[in-house]
């Protein structure tokens, strides 16, 4: 179990530096950007959601490196024994989806534990920081709206 303790603490940090990295620099080029207020949000709702798939991807290779690499456990159940069983069950252990047709055995328990955990977190996150941005912007986007309503 102490791999899958230590697996989990790397992999904790690893997703808050991704996450944190994508929104900050989302956060810094959005006043910037030369487009309307409203694609200003949706870049904001594409850059979270390419941080999650990238922190999907990394613990579907840590799922990976257990199961082929250092033999801590693995995943059971309707797997087809190729890289998209990891990425799948990651997706569905991340959003706290959970659909039971392939679950872990042996250490990756705690991991699948730890990054539904994580995903709730981060999930959450990307929610309070849309709101953010779209509070920022919202005012903006009804005041173009009434200079080309009334100009």
């Amino acid at each position: 179990m102490l791999a899958a303790m230590i697996a989990s603490v790397i992999l904790v940090g690893l997703t808050l530096l991704i996450h944190y990295d994508i929104l900050r620099l989302a956060s810094a080029l959005l006043p910037n950007l030369p487009i309307p207020v409203r694609a200003r949000v949706v870049v904001v709702v594409f850059a979270a959601f390419l941080a999650h798939t990238f922190e999907v991807w990394l613990y579907a290779l840590a799922y990976f490196i257990f199961d082929n690499v250092l033999d801590y456990g693995r995943l059971g159940g309707e797997i087809f024994g190729n890289w998209r069983d990891f990425v799948y069950f990651s997706a569905g252990t991340y959003t706290t989806l959970g659909i039971g047709d392939i679950y872990p055995i042996g250490q990756t328990r705690l991991l699948a534990g730890i990054e539904a955990l994580n995903g709730l977190v981060l999930i959450g996150w990307s929610a309070s920081f849309t709101y953010l941005t779209m509070e920022k912007f919202w005012p903006i986007h009804g005041a173009s709206r009434r200079s080309l309503t009334t100009g």
